[in-house]
């Protein structure tokens, strides 16, 4: 396929390790699919290596294949490609996300809404409740309900969480994610789709004395701190 060389020129200013390998392949297959972003590349998760290159402004549309076991698997290639409407998008994402991250901060405060602390605006990072390989683009961008402020650490936490998810993998059920701790920690029935319930505590300043006894009285009862607070809690309650 002929591109032009305005296009190529962009592509060609990709450097970042997974979307390069993406742009890479399709330039010289036509297409790329999820059994080659697995099995040839590694990534087990290929709508977000795919995500990368969209967000990057380069037009990608899918499709279905079959797969080498018989079944449908998506494929992705390059769409029409439009210098203007790529410039709007990338400008107008960048503007949008500072945007709706003061909302959030004037709704909520400049805090994590999973760890529910305070921190520096420029540390937090704004992050869809439900995730886009889930939620595709269902919901308005311009909505901050639809976004939550993470710390580095609790972003990495949800990712982790929620790429081991069945929802994230197979099912693809939005309601599931909205009722899911890592999109709404503040009114949730399960996490990941397993029946737990967390309390994320942080002490800090004259607090890290107490936090210091509980570790020390978990030390001399060889067990985790967790199973301390826990008892004092259900102590407590009773």
């Amino acid at each position: 396929m002929n591109y032009s060389q305005e296009f190529l020129d962009l592509l060609k200013s990709v450097t970042a390790k997974r979307p390069k390998a993406v742009i890479d392949h399709i330039l010289k297959y036509g297409f790329i699919t999820t059994e080659d972003l697995k099995n040839r590349y590694g990534y087990n998760h290929p709508p977000r290596a795919v995500r990368d290159v969209k967000e990057l402004g380069i037009p990608i549309e899918m499709y279905r294949v079959e797969g080498s076991d018989g079944r449908k698997i998506a494929a992705y290639k390059f769409a029409e490609f439009n210098p203007e409407e790529v410039l709007h998008r990338i400008s107008g994402r960048t503007a949008l996300s500072k945007k709706i991250k003061e909302e959030l901060i004037a709704l909520h405060g400049a805090k994590c809404f999973i760890y529910n602390e305070l921190m520096n605006e420029d540390d937090l990072q704004i992050d869809h409740r439900v995730p886009f390989e889930v939620g595709g683009d269902f919901t308005d961008e311009q909505v901050p309900e639809y976004y939550m402020l993470l710390s580095p650490s609790a972003n990495r936490l949800k990712s982790w969480a929620c790429e081991k998810c069945e929802n994230w993998n197979t099912k693809k059920d939005t309601e599931i994610c909205l009722t899911c701790y890592w999109a709404y920690p503040e009114n949730y029935t399960h996490s990941a789709m397993t029946q737990i319930r967390r309390l994320d505590i942080i002490w800090k300043g004259d607090e890290v004395s107490v936090y210091e006894a509980l570790k020390k009285q978990a030390q001399n009862e060889n067990t985790e701190i967790q199973n301390i607070v826990k008892k004092l809690l259900e102590k407590h309650i009773k």
